[in-house]
C-alpha cells in the first residue's frame, strides 16, 4: 500500500488557474472521494497524481518519494476512466492482459493475474468475447480488471460509473467497496455524483474553483458541512435555505426571518455570536418532521407534494417561508391543507451572510 501526499499543488493554463495551492494528505488503504462540480479540477487533479498532467508547482510524493516528474508507467497506479478504452478487436483476456505482454511478463504469470482479476470481478465467463459482445456494465469491469492486473498500490477512478444507468451504477458501486475490502489499497475516486462519495469514501474532499472547501467523513461532510456551497452541494433533496438574524427574544435566542420565527437557544454554536447578526439558516427536509402531537410543533400550508416511493416530499409555506419537508404516506399530508411541523434545530446549519462558513 501507499499514502499519497500533495504539497503546495499549483495547476494553470495560462491566467486560467485549474487548483490552486492545494495540500491534501491521503492514507494508506484509504478510499478518499474527491467531489465536486463540473469544472471544479477534480478530474485535473487525478491526473496530475497519475502523471498525465504537469503540475505548475508544488510536489507528489508517494510513501514520501517525490514522483512529481516520474512517468506515469513508473508510478505504480492502477487507471480507470469515465470511457472505457477498450480495444475493440481484442477479446476481454487480451485487453486485460495487453499493459503485461507489453511490460514482457511470461505467458503463466499473465494468465495468473488476468484469472484472478476475472474471478474477483465475475467476469471469467466474458474472457473469450470482444467489447462489442458486452454491456457497459461488464466494459467497465473489464476496465477496472484491467487495471487491477498490475498489482498497483494506489488505483485511481475517474468518474468509471457516469455513463451507466441507475441501476448499473448502483451495482457497480457495491462491486467497487467489496474490491476496496479486499484489496485494501489506496483508492482516489473522483466524481460528481454525492451518493456515490457518500457510499464509497472513508473521507470526502468536496472541491470548488481548485479548493478544497472541505475534507472529512462522509457523515461529517453531511451533517456539519463547513460553508454553504457544501450544505448546498450535498443531500437529495436539496437542503432548504432562508436568509435572517439572530434575535433576542424573550430570553431566549431565535432566528428571525420576517414572521418567521424559531427558537434556536440550543444550536451548538461553534463561537459566541452576537445578536442581530445576518445568517443563513440551512434545514435538510428530513430535519423537518411530522408533529404528531408535538407542543413545539409549527404549522405552514402545504402547496405542493412529490411522491418518491417510501416517503412524500411536501413544499410549505411557514409565516411566508416556504421549506421542503419529508412526511410519511400515511400522515394525511395534502395540497392547500395546513400541516403542523417539528424542526431539529440542532441538525440545522447556520452560515455567515458574507463569508457563508459555518458558525
Amino acid at each position: 500500500m501507499s499514502s499519497v501526499s500533495l504539497e503546495k499543488i499549483d495547476i494553470h493554463y495560462g491566467k486560467v488557474h485549474v487548483v490552486r495551492s492545494l495540500d491534501l494528505h491521503i492514507r494508506d488503504g484509504e478510499f478518499l472521494v474527491l467531489l465536486g462540480p463540473s469544472g471544479c479540477g477534480k478530474s485535473t487533479l487525478l491526473s496530475a497524481i497519475g502523471g498525465l498532467n504537469d503540475v505548475s508547482s508544488g510536489k507528489i510524493l508517494f510513501n514520501d518519494k517525490d514522483v512529481t516528474w516520474v512517468d506515469p508507467k513508473d508510478r505504480g497506479i492502477g487507471m480507470v476512466f469515465q470511457s472505457y478504452a477498450l480495444y475493440p478487436t481484442m477479446t476481454v483476456e487480451r485487453n486485460m492482459s495487453f499493459g503485461l505482454r507489453i511490460a514482457g511478463l511470461d505467458r503463466a504469470t499473465i494468465e495468473k493475474k488476468v484469472k484472478w482479476a476475472a474471478e474477483l470481478l465475475q467476469i471469467t465467463h466474458l474472457l473469450d468475447r470482444k467489447p462489442s459482445a458486452l454491456s457497459g456494465g461488464q466494459r467497465q469491469r473489464v476496465a477496472i480488471g484491467r487495471a487491477l492486473v498490475r498489482d498497483a498500490d494506489i488505483f485511481l477512478f475517474d468518474e468509471p460509473l457516469s455513463n451507466l444507468d441507475a441501476k448499473l451504477r448502483a451495482e457497480l458501486r457495491l462491486e467497487i467497496k467489496k474490491l476496496h475490502k479486499t484489496l485494501k489499497s489506496t483508492m482516489i475516486y473522483v466524481t460528481h455524483d454525492q451518493i456515490e462519495a457518500l457510499t464509497l469514501a472513508d473521507r470526502i474532499a468536496v472541491m470548488k474553483d481548485g479548493i478544497i472547501q472541505q475534507l472529512d467523513t462522509p457523515l461529517n461532510v453531511y451533517n456539519k458541512p463547513a460553508n454553504e456551497f457544501v450544505g448546498s452541494f450535498l443531500g437529495s433533496p436539496a437542503m432548504n435555505k432562508v436568509e435572517g438574524q439572530l434575535v433576542a427574544d424573550g430570553g431566549q435566542l431565535s432566528f428571525s426571518a420576517g414572521a418567521f420565527r424559531l427558537d434556536v437557544s440550543h444550536y451548538p454554536f461553534a463561537q459566541k455570536i452576537e445578536m442581530d447578526r445576518k445568517v443563513v439558516l440551512g434545514l435538510r427536509p428530513e430535519h423537518i418532521l411530522p408533529a404528531k402531537g408535538s407542543t413545539a410543533a409549527i404549522e405552514g400550508k402545504v402547496s405542493l407534494i412529490e411522491p418518491m416511493g417510501s416517503s412524500i416530499l411536501a413544499w410549505s409555506n411557514f409565516d411566508g417561508i416556504g421549506l421542503s419537508h419529508m412526511v410519511g404516506q400515511d400522515d394525511g399530508c395534502e395540497v392547500d391543507h395546513t400541516f403542523p411541523v417539528t424542526i431539529d434545530v440542532q441538525k440545522a446549519s447556520f452560515f455567515d451572510v458574507e463569508t457563508g462558513w459555518r458558525l
